[in-house]
């Protein structure tokens, strides 16, 4: 094929998953890696290649590991040979999107597109614009991720980790203070987390459930509360230390929880079929 019209950089479980969406809706897709003898699980349809195509794909997604010299090197490669012609853009969680795109030639050809794990299950993708970009950039990446049935939750403006995860690590950022406070143990705090919050945010989201609740009830606990919870700007040691002693998790066998014994890419399958089927039951009773 002479031209891709989605091309995914990075061969990892993020961007094969990412690449599979496009594919499957018939969108001439390719990942480019370093190694793509050693990548494994690839749709057919999918295109594996270890350089950029001569002819500028319409869109180009960056899913390397979050370091930032990584990622700016990746879009220098880019802008030399395609001088701005096509829509690039970032599926980083945690940096500045504002950070990547102050070195680039073309600014206005970024934004930030991200997929959440597993990325061919999850039906939200966020899309976020940088200053710079232009208008006809996001139509583009908007229109070419909805083709895939995806929903698009369109930002107004690009923020370090976005919107989903933002809120994701202020809750967690105040349940691994719990944790070592000896409030909670993990499972009482996943416990707290599956039975009572998730259901209750599936119906009504976080704020719209306060309208319901009474924002007078909402404001009294805000103002007993807020002062209390633990706003530190540091990440939390029981989980760095983890990292530092490389308890990674399913992957390294050991975590918050004991994994030995349990087949990772059976624990994951299984965790997307019920997520799958989840999000199916909420699309339907919306």
């Amino acid at each position: 094929m002479n031209r891709y019209e989605v091309v995914i950089i990075g061969g990892g479980v993020m961007g094969r998953g990412i690449a599979a969406t496009f594919a499957a809706a018939g969108i001439p897709t390719a990942i480019l890696t370093l190694d793509a003898a050693n990548v494994a699980g690839v749709d057919r349809r999918i295109a594996l290649i270890e350089k950029l195509p001569p002819g500028a794909p319409d869109l180009i997604i960056e899913s390397v590991p979050e370091k930032m010299e990584l990622k700016l090197q990746c879009y220098a490669a880019i802008e030399a040979a395609y001088a701005g012609k096509t829509a690039l853009a970032s599926n980083t969680s945690s940096l500045d999107l504002e950070e990547l795109a102050r070195p680039l030639r073309h600014p206005e050809r970024f934004l930030g597109i991200h997929y959440f794990m597993p990325a061919d299950v999850n039906d939200i993708v966020e899309v976020a614009p940088v200053r710079a970009t232009l208008p006809a950039v996001k139509e583009t990446a908007v229109r070419l991720i909805e083709a895939t049935g995806k929903s698009v939750l369109l930002l107004k403006r690009a923020v370090p980790g976005l919107l989903i995860n933002r809120l994701q690590h202020a809750i967690l950022h105040e349940a691994y203070y719990l944790l070592e406070e000896g409030v909670a143990t993990v499972e009482e705090i996943d416990r707290c987390a599956r039975e009572i919050l998730a259901p209750r945010i599936c119906i009504t989201g976080l704020i719209e459930q306060k309208d319901i609740s009474g924002l007078d009830t909402h404001a009294l606990a805000q103002q007993a509360l807020v002062p209390l919870l633990h706003h530190g700007d540091k990440p939390r040691r029981i989980v760095q230390d983890l990292y530092a002693a490389g308890h990674l998790g399913i992957k390294s066998g050991r975590g918050f929880y004991d994994w030995s014994g349990k087949d990772p890419a059976q624990v994951k399958a299984e965790a997307a079929r019920k997520l799958a089927e989840l999000l199916a039951y909420l699309k339907e009773h919306r």
